[in-house]
């Protein structure tokens, strides 16, 4: 199986940090950067054949690179306009399958569409305010992990004491469809889910569920 090579435009924090996080993964990995306080600490945090040093809008500097061969490119520059140019003429000129920008300004969010050959925009303003309002809204229900980009979520609850599930195995509970339960950690220990399991106050449970699980998975577990 050929090794995936990715292009990351952008060595600040995110574009070093990922260029990390991927070559730890086994992955060929290539960073462009054009800043000269930049580049020396980039130097000291990832290995010399790594690093690429020029503009990453500019396309010979992409080509240098080595963007005709590049199976993904993400284009984490600090300036929204430079990620456009570099998301669109990598599937433009250089056919990259698949292409993924930073968003600096969250007012421009709009303009990171398949207009511009971004398939994924990564708005990290609108993530932060998105798991803030989540983690508001479902009171005491903690949200681990999305999946599926972000249809379903891996979410924690602590049974309290009155809740309606106390003493009930979890074949008679009315869990909604869109829901699983995946694991009950009991007094430090993992519980398996059966039919016949019965919860108990304190129970920590971890379930998967639907955007229209929650709610009623929230009511089932709240105390009184």
């Amino acid at each position: 199986m050929a090794e995936t090579f990715i292009i990351i435009a952008g060595g600040g924090r995110t574009g070093t940090y990922l260029a990390q996080l991927l070559i730890n993964q086994g992955r060929k990995v290539r960073l462009i950067e054009s800043r000269r306080e930049v580049l020396s600490r980039i130097h000291r945090e990832l290995p010399t054949e790594v690093i690429y040093e020029g503009d990453p809008a500019d396309p010979k500097v992409l080509e240098a690179a080595g963007i005709a061969s590049a199976d993904a490119v993400v284009s984490a520059t600090t300036e929204d306009a430079d990620n456009l140019v570099i998301c669109f003429i990598s599937r433009h000129d250089y056919h990259v399958p698949r292409t993924i920008a930073r968003i600096n300004n969250p007012r421009a969010a709009w303009v990171f569409d398949r207009t511009f050959n971004v398939d994924v925009a990564v708005n990290q303003a609108a993530i932060m305010s998105s798991l803030i309002e989540e983690e508001m809204s479902w009171g005491d229900m903690t949200t681990l992990l999305k999946l599926r980009r972000g249809q379903y979520s891996l979410v924690e609850e602590k049974i309290p004491e009155g809740a309606k599930v106390v003493g009930k195995a979890l074949k008679d509970i009315p869990f909604p469809d869109q829901c699983v339960i995946a694991a009950i950690i009991r007094k430090g220990e993992i519980v398996l889910p059966r039919g016949v399991t019965t919860l108990e106050v304190g129970d920590e449970v971890l379930a998967v569920v639907g955007p229209d699980a929650r709610d009623k998975l929230a009511e089932l577990f709240s105390a009184p």
